[in-house]
């Protein structure tokens, strides 16, 4: 790959972020792109590390390399995770848009990742078929962002009323059994539109 080839480097806090993306970005995107995915182990890691990271890869001279910072809200106030999210990137030298720098793009997931997984009930169901595929016309999830009481709690309360993860919600584990079945252009999660809409326009895509 040559110095000039466009590259993703994505941050992300944890494991089920990482099978997710690897999942979702070859069909956001409507071309081949290398990419790497780099999870921290939580978030307070993550945005510890990153000031370091985006130094080192402000650094590197590449011109093609491009980096998205995905974090979860948790329940934080957004705007202000935002900020720090944009002060990491400004303190590191980075522009939102350079020819001989990197590029950032910072994504919040609303609540958890898992919001994502509300925002496709297709695919909740055929990685389960015990639950509905119209999960998604019921009241409580009809706004997949707006869930309350916690994305992955509310994910975890589906999956046993319908028989699964009985013995106790496995993240990991539903991101593999549902990531795979992810549709970018079904989804209806506001976040996760957000996130596909910011990652076409870094890779120059559509």
């Amino acid at each position: 790959m040559g110095a000039g080839s466009l590259h993703i480097e994505f941050l992300v806090e944890g494991p089920s972020d990482e099978i997710v993306l690897r999942e979702v970005v070859p069909r956001v995107l409507s071309r081949d792109v290398s990419f790497e995915v780099r999870p921290f182990g939580s978030k307070q890691r993550l945005l510890t590390r990153l000031p370091g990271h985006l130094r080192a890869y402000a650094a590197s001279g590449w011109p093609g390399l491009r980096v998205c910072v995905l974090v979860d809200e948790d329940r934080e106030d957004c705007i202000g995770l935002k900020r720090r999210l944009l002060a990491a990137v400004r303190q590191a030298g980075l522009g939102p848009r350079s020819s001989s720098q990197a590029e950032v793009l910072s994504r919040i997931a609303v609540e958890e990742i898992e919001v994502w997984f509300f925002g496709d009930a297709e695919a909740l169901h055929s990685a389960y078929p015990r639950v509905s595929e119209h999960l998604g016309h019921k009241a409580p999830y009809r706004d997949a962002d707006a869930i309350r009481g916690g994305t992955w709690e509310q994910l975890g309360r589906v999956l046993r009323s319908a028989g699964y993860h009985t013995a106790g919600f496995n993240k990991i584990q539903a991101a593999r059994d549902i990531a795979p079945h992810l549709n970018p252009e079904r989804n209806s999660s506001s976040s996760f539109r957000m996130f596909a809409t910011g990652l076409r326009r870094l890779a120059g895509v559509g």
